[in-house]
């Protein structure tokens, strides 16, 4: 596969638009220069599950990222009506626990099945890329960093029968030494040289997060808020694809 093409198809836009015009405008300009699109709570509560098949008709991919955290039995209910609407990845917060996590997994398998559609790849949110450890440990009282608390809930997300988890570029490398090579590690925190970082706190560029072996990148508003679109996410692939150290993801 060309290492062009190869780039885009481990990336995804997100949608974090307040409704279904704004998104169509983006899903038109960049549908077949990107893998798909990230659908997630703003855009999914105005819009619903249909916005699902509205983004598939374009022939893209959607991450349906609602970060799902709740006792097994509602999770599992719920990842399973997700799943037969045809996502290409779903994902829940690891912070549910080894349950859960095994809730969902079942879960999306039957949904899709039921369906007649491939299963989605199920996915665990770690820590999110807005905290950094002054947060995770002062605010929110934990005594783990977060770089550890990564690591950790990854091997959990594994042994509970998941196919990944979404982490921070910085953690990459630490996920994929504690997991293995078939694990798959999404990576939303992304930010071109030069763009602010707002609300990021543990955040590389698109390169770099490529280089240290993410199998997936989610980027946003440095496409998404850019006078065009299309511009910035070609920016983006070049970028990634003049990387020195980018290895041959599969």
């Amino acid at each position: 596969m060309h290492r062009e093409e190869q780039i885009r198809r481990r990336l995804y836009v997100a949608l974090d638009v307040p409704d279904w015009p704004a998104a169509r405008r983006l899903v038109e300009l960049l549908a077949g220069r990107t893998g798909g699109f990230k659908v997630g709570l703003e855009l999914f509560c105005a819009e619903g599950l249909g916005v699902v098949e509205k983004i598939r008709a374009r022939g893209t991919g959607v991450f349906l990222d609602l970060k799902l955290h709740d006792i097994p039995r509602t999770v599992a209910r719920a990842i399973k009506v997700l799943a037969a609407a045809g996502p290409d990845i779903v994902n829940v917060h690891a912070a549910g626990g080894r349950a859960m996590m095994e809730a969902a997994a079942a879960a999306a398998r039957e949904g899709a099945e039921a369906a007649g559609r491939p299963a989605p790849l199920v996915v665990a949110v770690t820590v999110l890329t807005s905290l950094d450890d002054g947060a995770w440990q002062e605010e929110l009282g934990l005594n783990r960093g977060v770089g550890e608390t990564v690591t950790r809930w990854a091997r959990l997300a594994r042994e509970a029968g998941l196919d990944g988890v979404v982490a921070s570029p910085r953690e990459v490398e630490a996920v994929r030494a504690a997991c293995g090579p078939g694990f798959v590690v999404i990576t939303p925190g992304v930010r071109p040289g030069g763009f602010p970082a707002e609300d990021q706190r543990r955040f590389l560029t698109p390169g770099e997060a490529w280089r240290r072996g993410a199998d997936y990148l989610v980027v946003g508003r440095p496409v998404t808020a850019a006078p065009d679109p299309v511009a910035a996410l070609e920016a983006i692939v070049a970028e990634i694809a003049g990387h020195p150290s980018a290895p041959a993801h599969g």
